[in-house]
């Protein structure tokens, strides 16, 4: 570890929860399954799917990963067997093989309540190990996206939201997060010069400017052999 600021302390998760419900969605399902989107209740970011509608698991990752996509994080969710229930508990369990042992989840999409809660340091083991998968990979560094519904009528553009994506050399992703109560979260992952270096930066007012004066900092005072 470069720095570290209180690594151990359980924080609000916000949508970094994302990453953690990725990972089980990928374990469970295959990419090219299709998924009906059932009667859900959602607040916050939508990718706008309709009741009735089917689509893949790899357009509902890329909604979730690259949108932040709340009705995205259900629909996976709903759709395990054993339901919605079942989900959060292999999501809980995949969180304790990761050694996360600061980490709980009470839902798929992050928002507050219930001992949702997480630690800059469980993140880094969740979003390292997360980007070992080469399709995680692909997702969070992917800019913009149109996704379908399997008949090709209802279309979703999603924009990722993660400003520093194409912006600071060597970002390569990982994910946003944000409630009132969490403030501003980011994981961020980035190579450059052959080092590979991860940031986790929670409860921030600016995390992309906070996040930019991280990684200058981490390359004007440290060297590597």
């Amino acid at each position: 570890y470069l720095y570290e600021i209180n690594p151990d302390e359980q924080i609000l998760t916000a949508s970094t929860t994302k990453i953690l419900t990725a990972l089980c969605a990928m374990d469970y399902y295959p990419t090219d399954q299709i998924l009906k989107v059932g009667s859900i209740k959602v607040e916050g970011q939508k990718m706008g799917l309709v009741l009735g509608e089917e689509i893949t698991v790899e357009n509902l990752l890329y909604g979730l990963l690259i949108f932040s996509a709340n009705d995205a994080a259900e629909v996976l969710a709903q759709n395990f067997t054993g339901g919605r229930e079942e989900f959060i508990l292999a999501m809980n369990l995949k969180a304790l093989e990761l050694e996360a042992e600061n980490t709980h989840f009470s839902n798929p999409t992050g928002l507050d309540g219930n001992g949702h809660v997480t630690s800059a340091r469980d993140l880094v083991l969740i979003a390292a190990h997360a980007m070992q998968n080469p399709f995680f990979s692909e997702i969070v560094g992917t800019k913009e996206k149109t996704v379908k519904s399997l008949d090709g009528r209802i279309i979703h553009r999603l924009k990722n939201i993660n400003e520093l994506l194409g912006d600071v050399e060597g970002v390569l992703g990982v994910k946003t997060g944000w409630t009132e109560n969490a403030r501003e979260n980011l994981v961020t992952y980035l190579e450059r010069d052959g080092k590979k270096i991860m940031i986790v930066l929670l409860g921030s007012q600016d995390r992309f400017g906070e996040t930019r004066q991280l990684i200058d900092w981490i390359f004007e005072n440290y060297g590597w052999m």
